[in-house]
């Protein structure tokens, strides 16, 4: 619904509805005036200071380790290690019955071994009273280490990579018809071989923990995706009861996946607070974030596409290999995309996995699809060049009516108007289809297109909301806000569903001591959450009609909530009605409160037959144009539009933020981003911002977001996911315009200058 269309429903019906509007979001003051505390920033009388000493061997026995040094340094309270510090309890093995355990960084139990299983692995914490000395002195303890046989180099191993198992989040193996057959005896094919370098996290708060203990009780101020699971996870390896345990995260600078877990500095800052006796801080640097926090997998991909004489797939064929460490790590779905996005009778889907001693990959923006899109969409356009077909044109030709796998019906699918809009909007008709024939001036001219994909997800949300005779609203859920404008979007949802000011709601989030909301990832968080504060507020508002229906003389007596209008601060059937504050006031009460609790199983149970009849996802169309300098090949994305459709939108503002977020990381994927692992130790050898290559203002163009707007009839209030969709796809459509520019197929990633000279 268009702003305008929206203003005037509004008219006609005389209520303000705040769903779909550009609304400011309620914690902007807090953060502009510096006011919102985030984990490093919460002082503590007597706070201490810790440090991380890092291996500088890839697999190891520790022989001996020498803290003298550091002990010496004025203000150093204690060096801890595995020869002196009480062991944590192990971590608990990884259940999908019990996801919780999914935040699990690695299988290795911190200061309670000897054994060193990656490059960049803690082996001793510093404790001192500021964060100079605790540095200084991590800089001055000497491990001493007996070496042990590793294997770092994942180009080597992946001649060696074993089948992936599948599980409920990312199916490995998929096979229909003969593709292979049918690849052999298309009248066009293509075939071509993808990599994908490893990735890190660089959030603009790097992780940081503020670990208190009062006896045994804990408080932990923690920058985190997962307040819940990160709380049932420190409860577990300190052996205390669980509400024993509070986090405290109401502002988190930015996750993306890499907040999702439990890691290294979180849980041995709480040791160090438990064996100083101290309150603790562990703010990491940025080379601290890449040692001891999990990224994105490298991967190698291979697309093999068949089409017949009008574009009309064959085969499709999508293989890859990816790594995990041997102490952990989640596998990825690279092919998941190939899954849905194309008609083919004939498909071959396969990911295998090489274990390595490094550090633990773990979950980074659409994790698979990021990456799997990459490949797959490079390799349909290239397959456009071989029939000489528009790339709009035979993605047009080859979109499915049901799933190409599974045969489930699409709950909403628009990509044929996405593209239709996005082809409009972007000029794509002015497109020269000749490779290098349009230029700026000296520059090379190039236009790609890609399509955008993402599954949705959605887990279970207990929320409160409590409705007070002055007629403010509260709602109350842990959830995690990471510059996506949780809070604001949830009192959106919540003040129309109450038909109140949304000046009148205020959202409480960010503690476990809150009822518990998802963790957010998997762009699942605000559809999740919303599903919880509609049951809530329907609940809240039938006791309060329960309420005004015991009243003598209320006008609302004899009536349904079906038959009601929430509006005006109240409940109203056409012109008759009561305030909430009415209703309140004429029963005796204060205040009224109704809760949803949700639940996890029966979520788990629906959502697994759901997935029997639908595919749902956020899907879109990317429109990318660059320039190329024909003499130092020079890369510079000049226009940007993507088009997507992501069921209802609620804020259009935060959307349009989440949306251009992503694609500005799809656009460092494609030119600059990369982790360069050194292939005999494992060591990571560009670990800071200065080396590993982000996107900046200079690289970034205006980048034009569109939503088409249109709620998915099979989700509450129509919501599917805005977070992740728009990284996918968007490397490939640089590629594919770099390919329409200069006439040249990059298959590795980042498309530097050497792979274009």
């Amino acid at each position: 619904m268009s702003v305008s269309q929206a203003e005037a429903t509004e008219r006609a019906t005389g209520t303000e509805k705040y769903v779909g509007r550009a609304v400011d979001r309620v914690d902007g003051p807090a953060k502009t005036t510096g006011r919102a505390r985030f984990a490093a920033e919460h002082p503590y009388p007597g706070l201490a200071h810790a440090a991380l000493v890092h291996a500088t061997v890839a697999r190891a026995r520790i022989t001996a380790i020498d803290t003298e040094a550091a002990r010496a340094v004025p203000g150093v309270i204690d060096v801890l290690t595995h020869e002196n510090t009480p062991p944590m309890k192990p971590p608990p093995k990884v259940s999908f019955l019990d996801l919780s355990t999914l935040v699990s960084g690695t299988t290795v139990n911190y200061l309670a071994t000897d054994e060193v299983h990656w490059n960049g692995q803690p082996v001793a914490v510093v404790v001192a009273e500021t964060p100079e000395a605790a540095r200084h002195a991590a800089s001055l303890v000497r491990p001493s280490y007996a070496e042990l046989p590793a294997t770092v180099d994942f180009s080597a191993e992946e001649p060696r990579a074993v089948p992936q198992k599948g599980n409920l989040i990312a199916e490995a193996e998929a096979d229909k018809g003969d593709a292979q057959a049918a690849l052999a005896a298309a009248a066009h094919s293509v075939d071509l071989t993808f990599s994908t370098p490893p990735h890190n996290h660089n959030a603009i708060e790097p992780h940081a923990t503020t670990a208190v203990w009062e006896g045994d009780r804990l408080t932990v101020h923690e920058g985190t995706q997962s307040i819940a699971w990160t709380r049932r996870h420190l409860a577990k390896r300190f052996g205390v009861p669980e509400q024993d345990v509070r986090v405290l995260s109401p502002y988190v600078g930015g996750g993306f996946g890499g907040k999702g877990s439990v890691w290294a500095g979180t849980l041995l800052a709480v040791l160090a607070a438990r064996v100083t006796n101290r309150p603790v801080r562990l703010a990491l640097t940025r080379e601290g974030v890449y040692h001891t926090v999990g990224g994105r997998t490298p991967s190698t991909q291979r697309v093999a596409l068949g089409a017949d004489e009008q574009g009309r797939l064959t085969a499709l064929i999508h293989t890859s290999v990816s790594r995990v460490a041997r102490t952990g790590g989640m596998p990825e779905g690279i092919t998941a995309g190939s899954r849905h996005l194309y008609a083919s009778p004939n498909i071959h889907l396969r990911q295998s996995i090489t274990r390595l001693d490094l550090l633990a990959n773990t979950f980074m923006r659409a994790p698979g699809e990021a990456i799997g899109t990459f490949a797959l969409e490079s390799a349909m356009d290239e397959l456009a060049w071989e029939t000489g077909i528009d790339p709009i044109e035979l993605r047009m030709r080859n979109e499915p009516e049901r799933a190409p796998i599974g045969g489930q019906r699409f709950s909403n699918r628009l990509l044929r108007e996405a593209y239709a809009v996005g082809a409009e909007r972007f000029g794509w008709r002015e497109r020269d289809p000749r490779a290098g024939a349009m230029r700026d001036g000296r520059w090379l001219v190039g236009m790609g297109v890609a399509t955008a994909y993402h599954p949705q997800m959605r887990f279970s949300a207990h929320v409160k909301v409590r409705m007070s005779a002055d007629g403010q609203v509260v709602v109350r859920c842990g959830l995690q806000e990471m510059g996506m404008g949780t809070a604001t979007a949830q009192a959106q949802i919540a003040a129309d569903e109450l038909g109140v000011p949304l000046e009148s709601v205020r959202v409480e989030i960010g503690d476990s001591d809150l009822p518990q909301g998802p963790g957010a990832g998997g762009s699942n968080q605000t559809a999740s959450a919303a599903a919880g504060v509609i049951e809530a507020s329907a609940k809240l508002k039938r006791a309060l009609l329960a309420l005004a229906r015991r009243a003598p003389g209320s006008p609302l007596r004899g009536r349904r909530l079906e038959e009601l209008e929430a509006r005006d601060g109240g409940l109203y059937h056409g012109g008759r009605g009561q305030t909430y504050a009415e209703i309140l006031a004429a029963a005796g009460r204060d205040h009224v409160e109704a809760e949803s609790k949700g639940n996890m199983l029966g979520l788990l149970v629906r959502t697994m037959n759901d997935r029997r009849k639908w595919v749902k996802a956020a899907i879109g169309a990317q429109f990318c144009e660059v320039r190329v300098d024909p003499d130092t090949m020079e890369v510079r994305v000049s226009r940007w539009l993507g088009v997507f459709d992501v069921g209802r939108v609620i804020n259009a503002r935060t959307a349009a933020s989440q949306l251009r977020g992503g694609i500005v990381m799809g656009i460092g994927m494609a030119l600059s981003e990369q982790t360069l692992v050194d292939g005999r130790s494992g060591r990571i050898v560009n670990p800071s911002l200065a080396e590993y290559h982000l996107p900046v203002q200079a690289d970034i163009p205006r980048i034009d977001v569109h939503c088409l707007d249109e709620p998915d009839p099979t989700t509450p209030l129509g919501l599917i996911g805005v977070g992740e969709v728009s990284i996918t796809g968007a490397a490939a459509a640089v590629a594919n315009a770099v390919r329409h520019a200069t006439g040249k197929r990059v298959l590795d990633l980042p498309i530097t200058l050497d792979k274009l000279l």
